[in-house]
C-alpha cells in the first residue's frame, strides 16, 4: 500500500518539474546551435523562468536550460547596455551556471562558458584558469565543444599548466584530422600563431587526407608553412 501511494504522489510531485523543462527546449536548441536571438525576446524568456514557481524536485535540464538563457542574454547585453547592467546579467549567469554544474559537473561546456564569462569581465587568474582545465578533464575529446573551446585555449595558452597544454595541442590535431579544416586553420593563423611549430608538427598523426586539405587550406592565404609529410606544388603556393 505504501509504495502505492508513494508511486502517485512521486509523479505528481515531478510533474512541475517536467512541464517546467518543456517551454526551455526549443531556445535552449537554438542556444547551443549558434542561432541568434533579439534582447527582447531573452528578456523575456528569463523573465518568464523567474515568475515560475521552484518545483520541489530540482531537474539538472531544467537548471542547465537557464545556465544557457542567461548566458545567452549576458553575451548579448554587453556593449549594448550600460556596464552597470551588463554586470548584473554577467553575474546572474554566473550563478545559473554555478548551480547546474552543482547539479552535474561533468558538464564541459559550461565549464568553458563558465570560463569565457569570468575572463570576459574578470580577467585571467588561476581560478578562471582552472576552469578551462576542468573543461578538458570532463570533455577532452567533444568535436562540437572544440571549435569553441580551442581558440580560448590558444589565446591563453602560456598560462595554462603542462597537461593543459597537451590537451589544447591533442584538440587541434583532433580539428584537422576531423576536418574541421578553416576553423583549424584560422586558429592556427590568428591566436595559435605563437604556438605554430609545435601545433603543425602535432598533425604528423593525422590521416594524409586531411593533412594535405589543411596545407592547401593555409597556402591559400599565402601562408608558407610546411605541413608535416606534405609537398604541394608550386602553382598551389601562388594562388
Amino acid at each position: 500500500m505504501l509504495f502505492g501511494i508513494l508511486g502517485v504522489i512521486w509523479p505528481l510531485r515531478a510533474l512541475p518539474a517536467f512541464w517546467s523543462a518543456v517551454p526551455l527546449k526549443e531556445p535552449v536548441g537554438r542556444i547551443l546551435a549558434g542561432d541568434r536571438f533579439k534582447l527582447a525576446a531573452l528578456n523575456g524568456i528569463g523573465a518568464t523562468l523567474q515568475a515560475q514557481a521552484r518545483p520541489p524536485i530540482a531537474r539538472n535540464d531544467v537548471a542547465r536550460a537557464e545556465a544557457l538563457i542567461w548566458l545567452r542574454i549576458a553575451e548579448e547585453t554587453t556593449g549594448r547596455m550600460s556596464a552597470e547592467e551588463a554586470d548584473h546579467e554577467a553575474a546572474m549567469a554566473d550563478t545559473k551556471i554555478k548551480s547546474s554544474l552543482e547539479f552535474n559537473p561533468a558538464d564541459s561546456f559550461l565549464w568553458l562558458m563558465l570560463y569565457s564569462m569570468e575572463t570576459a569581465h574578470r580577467g585571467f587568474d588561476e581560478k578562471t584558469l582552472g576552469y578551462l582545465s576542468q573543461s578538458y578533464t570532463t570533455g577532452p575529446i567533444e568535436g562540437w565543444i572544440a571549435l569553441r573551446r580551442n581558440k580560448l585555449a590558444l589565446a591563453t595558452f602560456a598560462d595554462l599548466i603542462g597537461a593543459t597544454q597537451q590537451r589544447v595541442v591533442s584538440e587541434f590535431t583532433g580539428m584537422v584530422d576531423s576536418e574541421f579544416t578553416d576553423a583549424a586553420a584560422l586558429n592556427l593563423m590568428g591566436v595559435g600563431w605563437m604556438q605554430s611549430e609545435r601545433l603543425l608538427a602535432s598533425i604528423a598523426v593525422v590521416n594524409i587526407v586531411p593533412r594535405e586539405s589543411f596545407a592547401r587550406r593555409l597556402a591559400r592565404e599565402g601562408l608558407m608553412v610546411r605541413v608535416p609529410g606534405v609537398e604541394l606544388e608550386e602553382r598551389t603556393w601562388r594562388r
